[in-house]
């Protein structure tokens, strides 16, 4: 195991031994990665639910003198084993045995492994954030202890075996995603830890980073063979080759919304309403053939849907306070760990958009805190506040009444959304509470009401009597989820109101964003 005392000028209060309540903290932490439960319409939600009940139990964590290093070693511990967990999971899904473990284990084909987060982008930002951690966790181990006759040997020392087998599940964790982001990420890391940070790491943290890079250089080549796919025709060698400019590659996707921008440079189209822009928009070439809610690109989604002069305001406030803090040049271990945990997101947050998720966000945020928290131990001001305000009587209750309102928050949305749920689900699978959920009571939903048009929208049919209605409600929906089912519905209903501009209107639009269900619903239509 990976027991922790702070080298290097920073607090000696390092992670070495946890209380029960730390422990309890870090198995919190732990729960919104290795949740398997993704429960439409929106399976973020319990994920989501889970990251604000660990923010809630982390108000709880006492913290003095030397806290910061007891926080870093927390939240270290709690990411390496998220990544060690769902690395393990990803490779039960590799060679096709997560079938067994429904439903706590998502099931998935042989060949594809993204744990119990659905997405291998996702899963490989875990396993690259657990790599930082291990890292972080490794340079904080005492000073090498072992008898004369040992000292010398060139081999890692037995004690640390264990740090070594967690640096190569990790590699080969990150192997299995077969996620270009997650090699870009190790990338990331292979610069940090051994170029710009080197003179600041210890030579066996170095040596772990290289067995990590090793495991998933050698996983990349036999992870394939092992599960009889075949060498370079699935995994990650074969998504490098993969160069063909598909309809739902990222190159199209950027360019639709660069299109959009030029349309709407200057206040975008609002937040939250790339998908409907997408949709509406007649592009003059190839187009993502996708509903589109996000555009994969941080500073992307911002200028498209709130306009180029906020984008470009936040994205060099960012930029300038990244060039001021210098992370390249740090040479304090917590603060790279930060630093390495942000790059990992950010990094992802170029590609796709990992902070529209609760544990990402809780990683951020935490990471943000790891940062101020060390710059302010500089000068003792960290200290200061650990040992007064935070830990006072007066602190300790506005953190319990902040973490009982998170409590609460978070069990309002579960009970809100578990009603919700209902109309998703046939009579016979709902909850006996909910068993006759009114649509009238149901629309109160503070959280959720959306959905609950959604459902009535997608299942009501279309008829003369209420086509007026239908009409104005699916455009509504149409903002939410742009999908054929609701488009049908306008397009019917607008040709019963011999409304037969705004039917054609829609007609093209849904021909040229779904080519294939346009057809399928063509050939319905002429059915008698």
């Amino acid at each position: 195991m990976v027991s922790a005392s702070v080298p290097g000028g920073e607090s000696s209060a390092g992670p070495g031994r946890f209380t029960a309540l730390q422990i309890a903290l870090i198995v919190a932490l732990v729960l919104p990665w290795l949740n398997p439960f993704a429960l439409r319409p929106a399976p973020a939600v319990v994920q989501s639910l889970l990251s604000v009940l660990g923010l809630a139990c982390l108000l709880l964590l006492p913290l003095r003198r030397g806290g910061l290093a007891t926080l870093a070693g927390v939240l270290a511990w709690a990411w390496l084993l998220s990544a060690l967990l769902s690395s393990a999971l990803g490779l039960l899904q590799y060679f096709g045995l997560s079938g067994a473990w429904s439903p706590w284990v998502n099931s998935t084909p042989a060949g594809e492994a993204f744990a119990n987060l659905r997405q291998r982008n996702h899963f490989a930002s875990l396993v690259n954030i657990g790599l930082m951690s291990l890292l972080w966790l490794a340079s904080h181990r005492p000073p090498n202890t072992d008898s004369p006759e040992q000292v010398g040997r060139p081999a890692l020392p037995l004690r640390w075996l264990g740090p070594l087998f967690a640096a190569v599940l990790l590699g080969a964790g990150n192997a299995a995603s077969s996620s270009r982001t997650g090699l870009l990420q190790l990338c990331l890391a292979l610069a940090l830890w051994l170029l710009f940070w080197r003179s600041s790491t210890r030579t066996e943290v170095r040596k772990l980073l290289l067995a990590a890079a090793l495991s998933y250089l050698g996983a990349a080549c036999l992870l394939p063979l092992l599960a009889g796919l075949g060498f370079g025709e699935t995994g990650i060698l074969s998504r490098l080759q993969d160069t063909q400019l598909m309809c739902q590659s990222r190159l199209i996707m950027w360019r639709n919304v660069m299109h959009l921008i030029g349309l709407q440079p200057w206040f975008g189209w609002g937040w939250g309403e790339l998908d409907y822009a997408h949709f509406i928009t007649l592009y003059p070439g190839a187009r993502f053939c996708d509903i589109l809610d996000n555009a994969h690109n941080l500073p992307l989604h911002l200028a498209v849907e709130l306009g180029l002069p906020a984008a470009l305001l936040l994205c060099g406030a960012a930029l300038l306070l990244i060039v001021r803090a210098k992370p390249w040049a740090e040479q304090h271990s917590t603060r790279q760990l930060a630093w390495g945990v942000l790059g990992v997101i950010a990094l992802h947050s170029l590609l796709e958009y990992p902070l529209w998720y609760g544990p990402f966000q809780l990683a951020a945020g935490l990471s943000l805190l790891l940062l101020w928290l060390s710059r302010a131990a500089a000068s003792n001001s960290a200290d200061h506040l650990l040992a007064g305000p935070y830990s006072s009587s007066s602190g300790w209750r506005l953190r319990s009444a902040l973490a009982l309102g998170l409590v609460a928050g978070a069990a309002y949305a579960a009970i809100d959304y578990a009603r919700v749920l209902q109309f998703y689900l046939p009579a016979s699978a709902r909850i006996r509470l909910f068993s006759e959920p009114s649509l009238s009571s149901a629309h109160r939903s503070w959280l959720f009401g959306h959905w609950i048009d959604f459902a009535q929208a997608t299942s009501t049919p279309v008829d003369a009597g209420n086509a007026t209605r239908m009409q104005e409600l699916n455009e509504a929906i149409l903002h939410l989820s742009p999908e054929p089912r609701v488009i049908e519905r306008i397009i019917r209903s607008a040709a019963l109101l011999q409304r037969f501009d705004v039917a054609w209107f829609y007609l093209q639009r849904y021909q040229a964003a779904f080519p294939a269900e346009y057809a399928d619903w063509q050939k319905r239509d002429k059915q008698p």
